[in-house]
């Protein structure tokens, strides 16, 4: 008889290609995990995985069975949910994936208030600028800027009109002024993120259906966004960030929006998630929660929008 336990453990470990990472997620020894898709492999008389010391890939007959053991544990799933009573839905563990800076600035208050509110609900939460793959990363969702274009996964939009700004603190304002154009900024002292090692360093801004692109002279480089937005506040340079990140700031005074005459690019803010089966009850519930406390946000600036 195929047990649960098993079943999870043998998905896990194929999104993951890692017994190893499969037992550190469950929490449990690699030998588990090994003796886990052993006995599935007996049960079953078909081997799952090509093993080597260097290497863990599916057998074709993993493969085909990999469908239809997610399938079970969807099944599994849905029937809890209709058997539930509704004063227990909302509990369990909801594992979320958001960048830095919006965490720590604007979201963790929201998961915070979200958290009291269910107080049967666990969340689990990993701050990183590094981009999540639902699929393979141990998270439920995951907030994430930029536009969607890749259909595999469900992508609901929580800020849509979300844009970049230009800021820097008054005092650096008032050492250096301010840039009344884009070309200005190449001869400024610019804060620049780091993307999968990928320097973000050109800048573009559109007025009046024209749009500029300008390459600007990065005197600190960070991968970490909060780290950008931390020197812009001490007077280090300029920064060209999400106006979700920064707009408590400027409301209190720490930074200002330069040539606000200038759009910057979009940056749309999204949850996304592995597939619609896992938009549970706490998960459109965090949705709504985390949309509701951004749209008050957008009105608040009416530069971003449009």
């Amino acid at each position: 008889m195929i047990r649960l336990e098993d079943l999870t453990i043998f998905v896990r470990a194929a999104a993951l290609n890692s017994f190893s990472d499969a037992a550190r997620e469950a929490g449990v020894q690699p030998a588990l995990v090994s003796s886990a898709i052993k006995r599935l492999e007996s049960e079953l008389a078909i081997r799952l995985f090509a093993r080597s010391t260097r290497n863990l890939r599916l057998t074709p007959e993993g493969e085909v069975w990999l469908l239809y053991a997610r399938q079970m544990l969807d099944t599994m799933r849905d029937g809890l949910q209709k058997i539930q009573a509704p004063e227990d839905e909302i509990s369990g563990t909801l594992q979320v994936a958001v960048p830095s800076d919006l965490g720590r600035t604007l979201l963790l208050p929201v998961f915070r208030s979200f958290r009291h509110r269910y107080p049967a609900l666990r969340l689990r939460v990993f701050f990183s600028d590094q981009v999540t793959d639902v699929f393979k990363d141990p998270v439920d969702v995951a907030f994430r800027y930029g536009i969607i274009d890749d259909g595999s996964y469900i992508a609901l939009p929580v800020m849509p009109e979300n844009r970049r700004v230009l800021v820097a603190s008054p005092e650096w304002v008032a050492q250096h002024g301010e840039p009344q154009s884009p070309e200005d900024l190449a001869r400024m002292d610019a804060l620049a993120f780091v993307l999968r090692g990928r320097l973000h360093d050109r800048w573009t801004f559109s007025r009046k259906g024209e749009t500029r692109c300008v390459q600007v002279n990065s005197v600190f480089m960070s991968d970490d966004a909060e780290v950008i937005r931390h020197l812009a506040i001490a007077g280090e340079g300029i920064a060209y960030k999400s106006w979700i990140d920064v707009s408590h700031d400027v409301r209190e005074g720490r930074l200002q929006i330069l040539m606000p005459d200038y759009q910057g690019e979009k940056v749309p803010l999204n949850m996304i998630c592995p597939h619609r089966k896992q938009l549970t009850p706490a998960v459109r519930l965090l949705y709504d929660a985390v949309k509701t406390s951004c749209e008050g946000l957008i009105k608040t600036h009416p530069c971003v929008q449009g």
